[in-house]
Parts: structure tokens; sequence; C-alpha cells
């Protein structure tokens, strides 16, 4: 694919810690994005549901280590549940069916879900929305990481067959509850202390104050 450099008249989004630049207006298809990522591998891209690039900017040292520390967690919490669950980072993207492609903080799939997958799929955006995502949000509601913009995704997670979804506000310590499709609305939890993914993925529960207290 040749991307067109974009004319003076044209709008440009811009990250300021990466040498791309890109038309407003550009569209890209999820085989298009993926050709963009690869020949970019230090960019930290998403792509919405109509085909406009979503600029990320890479963490502060506080959303980084508390991110490290929700893996190992759900790592731990997934192995002494014994869910057949497959755990991502926050370097995993997920071609949802609406198009978009969106990377979580932490997501899971459950293992006949990964399985049935080609090995293509898998080396490239698995075609699918994990079954519970993570997100972890700044301080700042500026940005792609800001609430605002977070619940938008987690919307998409929603509306694109995600079971479960934690919104993780570390400076409140605070944890929104965003269930099935459907189902109700999210729910807020003050001074949140622990989550439990409940009948959904029985056993499956993290204590939070390791990431508050990062």
């Amino acid at each position: 694919m040749t991307l067109a450099a974009p004319s003076p008249t044209q709008p440009t989004r811009v990250d300021a810690l990466s040498p791309l630049r890109f038309p407003g207006d550009l569209q890209l298809t999820p085989e298009q994005f993926w050709s963009v990522c690869s020949a970019n591998p230090d960019a930290v891209l998403e792509l919405d549901a109509s085909g406009h690039l979503i600029h990320m900017t890479p963490t502060g040292g506080e959303t980084g280590a508390r991110n490290s520390t929700l893996l190992v967690l759900l790592g731990l919490a997934v192995r002494s549940s014994g869910l057949l669950l497959k755990l991502f980072d926050s370097s995993s993207g997920f071609r949802l069916p609406d198009g978009s492609v969106l990377s979580p903080d932490a997501a899971l799939v459950r293992m006949e879900r990964w399985d049935a997958l080609t090995p293509a799929e898998r080396r490239g955006f698995p075609p699918l929305c994990p079954d519970l995502v993570v997100e972890l949000a700044s301080p700042s509601d500026e940005g792609p990481r800001g609430l605002t913009a977070l619940r938008r995704k987690m919307n998409s997670y929603q509306a694109n067959g995600a079971q479960l979804g934690w919104l993780l506000i570390p400076h409140l310590q605070a944890v929104e509850i965003w269930p099935a499709a459907g189902e109700s609305e999210p729910e807020r939890i003050q001074a949140a202390v622990s989550l439990d993914a409940g009948p959904l993925f029985p056993g499956l529960q993290i204590e939070l104050r390791e990431i508050w207290s990062v």
C-alpha cells in the first residue's frame, strides 16, 4: 500500500512522539492498518470502526507499572481459577466485528474461541472481541487514555460482544463494571478493594491494593 503525502490544505493527525503524518480524512481497512503497523512497529495506533487512525501515546511510569501489576494479578487469578482462558497484554490488537482494531490494557479470551482461529488469524489481529476486557484510566481526562475516551472504548467492546469489562480508575480507587450488551447499565464501585468476575468466570478474582498503591 502506498500512502500519498498530505497536501498543505489537508488536516493532519500527528503523534508528537512519532514521525508518522497522515491525512485527517484517511480511511484504512483492517488489512491496510496491519500493513501500517507492520511498517511502523514503534507507533502506538488503533483503528476506529470508520477506518480512521487513533494515535495513542506511550504510558507514563505509574500507568505502565500498574499495567504490569494488573497482568501479573490476572495471570495468577486465571491459574488459580482453573479456567481455560488466554491472557493478552496491552500490545495485542483485536479486530472487532465492526471493523475496528482496538487494544485493551488487558484481555481474556476463552480457549475454545482462541483454538478455533486459524494460525494466520492468531498471528495477525485476532478477528474477535475478547470475553473480558480491562482498561486503566489516566488521571487526566484528556487524550485516548482519559476516562471519556475509555468509556467510548468500553461501549465498543460491549457492542461487539464482550461479556464483561472492567474500567479501572486508579486515582479515585474506583472501578466501572461493564456487563454484556443489553444486560444493564455500567455499575460504578467506589473505594473498590477487589474484583470478582462472578458466574461468567467462576473463581476469577483479583485484589486491587497492589494496583492502587503504585
